[in-house]
């Protein structure tokens, strides 16, 4: 599996969000900039995260984006689904067999099955707030580990 910038730059803004979960709506650009994401394509990410129910929305001056739910309820298979779509490692793993030209009873298919089950356990172990609790913490402009 290879995690393109969406999903990349998808779960820098959840574990932002997951920073300030519980102190209210943050603002896309405070997100951008924090996590060094482009604005205009954290915009669409969070749009898309809000369609899939991780993240919710607030309009108004006060409004932004906070998560929709506790950091350790969201795996981050959540996110990465909902950010980059399909785990098969190939894409006729996900056909059905009367919607493809690949044989369904190959020599392959073992090992692609094998492989999406093993991505798909590995990241459903992880939660948002695993994925913070990892996070180094800000110090005065520089970073802590």
């Amino acid at each position: 599996m290879r995690c393109s910038t969406r999903g990349d730059y998808g779960l820098r803004a959840l574990i932002e969000l997951a920073d300030h979960y519980g102190q209210g709506p943050l603002q896309c650009s405070e997100i951008a900039l924090r996590r060094h994401v482009p604005e205009q394509y954290l915009d669409q990410l969070l749009t898309t995260l809000r369609k899939a129910g991780l993240v919710r929305s607030q309009r108004g001056p006060a409004g932004g984006h906070e998560l929709a739910r506790d950091p350790a309820e969201i795996s981050v298979l959540d996110a990465i689904v909902a950010l980059e779509g399909s785990l098969a490692p190939i894409a006729w793993l996900d056909e059905p067999p009367d919607r493809t030209d690949h044989p369904h009873q190959c020599g392959q298919r073992e090992i692609w099955e094998r492989i999406q089950a093993a991505t798909v356990a590995i990241l459903a172990s992880y939660s948002i707030a695993d994925l913070h609790a990892k996070e180094p913490q800000a110090v005065a402009g520089r970073y802590q580990i």
